[in-house]
């Protein structure tokens, strides 16, 4: 059974940094890439960032763009997010996600993945 698992969530101060972990297991082919994504409440879904596995290329959105890094490790199907100097706007529940197929471009589309985690909560406060 295929899981992803995200952890390191929580609260933090305008300016602060947090790292979220996720995890992809069960999986008995090669991953494509991994990305985050996060809804803020009554918001829909957006993209935050994303790597392909093959190069470790990435990919963020320009909200973010310059203060959070995706990185992965090599070894194992995990993903990271660094967070640094957050904003209130921040505040959402991100999700992590993997993708087996798909092209460069279509790491940024939500649909393009195939399995998703529960999701961590990460509230900024002002």
């Amino acid at each position: 059974q295929v899981q992803v698992v995200e952890s390191g969530g929580g609260l933090v101060q305008a300016g602060g940094s947090l790292r979220l972990s996720c995890a992809a297991s069960g999986l008995d082919v090669s991953i494509y890439g991994m990305g985050w994504f996060r809804q803020a409440p009554g918001k829909e879904r957006e993209f935050v960032a994303t790597i392909r596995w093959s190069d470790s290329t990435t990919g963020y959105a320009d909200s973010v763009k310059g203060r959070f890094t995706i990185s992965r490790e090599n070894t194992k199907n995990t993903v990271y997010l660094q967070m640094n100097s957050l904003e209130p706007e921040d505040t959402a529940v991100y999700y992590c996600a993997a993708a087996l197929t798909g092209g460069r471009w279509r790491l940024y589309v939500g649909n393009t993945y195939d399995y998703w985690g529960q999701g961590t909560q990460v509230t900024v406060s002002s």
